[in-house]
């Protein structure tokens, strides 16, 4: 049985994650208080005892997922001897979850990972003013009609204005997209996707258009920030947002990391592309349930398994 370790994006965030995972085991304590300190900053209190307003701000919520997935890893390898390169065929994050990802397979070290997201939270919140972009659901279409409808979107722009930006962002499911771009654009997208059919839009609850044209200019700085950072190859191969495709090579995953901030995420093709390869069971590793809701839209041969609090690990450990 082929399996993979998934981790979780910014949404599945939520106060008291990780908590009783540092209660109950010594090697979550040591990954909360390695993360303190490469920030310079009391993200596990954070994370255990709110405020929800500020764990959920992208600069917060992007270390903090990491860091609670992270630890989920620690302790299914000091108390089940599990190593990813034996057990996993594959590693695969979502957005942000890609650095949880790279984390696991050791390319980069904990501390550099937290203090990476860290920056990616703040340039990507940097790249746009507040209230000029904005993310929507489209529900009941697939990644084709979604793409004609943000080009219509675009289309659709008042004359006279400069053609604003609306991209397909994230490609998580059948009958789920996610479009993103100026907040006009992606509010006519929400309109035209009515009119084509879809079952709902909604607009999300997002500070910033991530994944669209837009965040160039947190891209222009993860490259730099990634340029500086030591990389190694990943114990298990990283299936990437932006490809769908496995990857190993260090050179070419900083590439795709910088991609990755103005590309979309093929979450889609990428649980599709591990299940052609044999993955028949994944393990969602971290804070909430919702990739592993996903996979089970998108193939419901795959078996998946949450991994977040104590009374996981001993199932996981027997499943492995």
């Amino acid at each position: 049985m082929a399996c993979a370790f998934l981790f979780p994006g910014q949404g599945s965030q939520a106060v008291g994650m990780g908590r009783s995972l540092a209660a109950a085991f010594p090697a979550a304590r040591e990954v909360f208080e390695e993360v303190d300190d490469a920030l310079n900053y009391k993200l596990a209190r954070l994370m255990f005892e709110g405020p929800e307003s500020d764990l959920t701000l992208t600069e917060n919520a992007q270390p903090a997922l990491m860091t609670a997935s992270i630890a989920v890893l620690r302790v299914l390898e000091r108390e089940g001897g599990i190593d990813l390169r034996d057990k996993v065929a594959f590693v695969a994050g979502h957005s942000l979850g890609e650095y949880s990802a790279l984390a696991a397979a050791r390319t980069f070290d904990l501390g550099d990972t937290a203090r990476l997201l860290r920056r990616r939270g703040q340039a990507m919140q940097r790249a746009v003013p507040v209230g000029d972009g904005a993310m929507a659901a489209l529900l009941g279409l697939d990644l084709e009609a979604a793409q004609a409808i943000a080009a219509e979107a675009v289309a659709r722009t008042p004359e006279g204005s400069d053609p604003d930006i609306c991209d397909v962002a994230n490609d998580n499911a059948p009958g789920q997209v996610v479009v993103s771009g100026h907040k006009a654009a992606v509010e006519r997208a929400v309109a035209v996707a009515a009119e084509r059919g879809a079952k709902r839009s909604v607009l999300l609850p997002v500070s910033a258009p991530f994944h669209c044209r837009l965040m160039q200019p947190a891209a222009d700085e993860m490259q730099k920030a990634l340029a500086g950072i030591v990389m190694r190859q990943p114990t298990v191969p990283l299936v990437a947002n932006v490809t769908a495709a496995p990857v190993s090579d260090p050179d070419t995953v900083r590439d795709l990391l910088v991609r990755q901030v103005t590309g979309m995420v093929r979450w889609r093709e990428s649980v599709l592309a591990m299940r052609r390869a044999g993955v028949s069971r994944t393990f969602e590793l971290g804070a909430g349930k919702v990739l592993t809701g996903l996979v089970k839209r998108i193939d419901r041969e795959v078996a998946g398994q949450s991994v977040g609090e104590p009374g996981d690990i001993e199932t996981v450990l027997k499943l492995l």
